[in-house]
């Protein structure tokens, strides 16, 4: 289809000047409405399994949905290049040393996208629990994964990141057995934080919860497109 590409743009970004972030990303996400173009941030400490996971969730969707990617990297292009193995449009975004995007570098991502055609474009954010909570990039939903070998208590000294995710991935769960880890204080530290949170437990390298979290997708595109 036109939407994909097999060759990995790089697109530099700068960093916004203005100050007003807040203003420009409910801006955004008005415009990406207008065009019917629900736009996920996806956030996660490095390591987590936020590309792997990308693949997966692109395989289960790719029949449902037309999807873009935005791979955000301080810089690297070599997520980028894996994602475009899925046949999902793709470019990289080069942050300059920032350690977070912010709404008019997500609108610049956007423009390099090109989201002409696109239900669902899905923003890789830099891989950190600190920066990247603190901006509103002007996307539809929040999304983060947790993964197992980090331990059960990051929502209590993350509190930020957990607090503005819509749903929280906890990834990895093949190696429960071999970590000191508590789904269930877990899962209650992070509606602490964010008692409107929805959890679904995955493991990207197997494919189990998969499906939930694609079902959930879908589900908030199409209400997105309705309202």
């Amino acid at each position: 289809m036109e939407y994909y590409m097999k060759e990995v743009r790089i697109l530099e970004i700068k960093q916004s000047v203005f100050a007003d972030n807040d203003k420009q990303a409910e801006q955004l996400r008005q415009e990406l409405k207008e065009k019917g173009v629900f736009l996920l941030n996806l956030m996660s400490s490095p390591g987590s399994g936020k590309t792997t996971t990308l693949m997966r969730t692109i395989e289960t969707l790719k029949d449902k949905l037309k999807i873009g990617v935005m791979e955000a990297d301080i810089d690297s292009d070599v997520d980028a290049r894996t994602i475009s193995e899925s046949g999902a449009k793709v470019i990289q975004l080069h942050t300059g040393g920032m350690c977070h995007l912010d709404a008019e570098m997500t609108r610049q991502g956007l423009d390099g996208l090109e989201t002409e055609g696109i239900e669902l474009a899905i923003l890789e954010n830099v891989g950190n629990l600190v920066c990247p909570a603190e901006f509103d990039t002007g996307a539809s939903k929040n999304a983060m994964i947790l993964s197992v070998p980090e331990g059960e208590d990051k929502p209590l000294k993350y509190p930020l990141m957990f607090s503005i995710c819509d749903v929280v991935l906890i990834n990895k769960i093949d190696v429960l057995p071999y970590f000191d880890f508590d789904m269930e204080k877990c899962k209650e530290y992070i509606h602490m934080r964010n008692p409107q949170a929805k959890i679904i437990p995955i493991c990207a390298k197997t494919g189990e919860g998969i499906a939930e979290w694609a079902d959930w997708l879908v589900e908030e595109v199409s209400k997105w497109r309705e309202e």
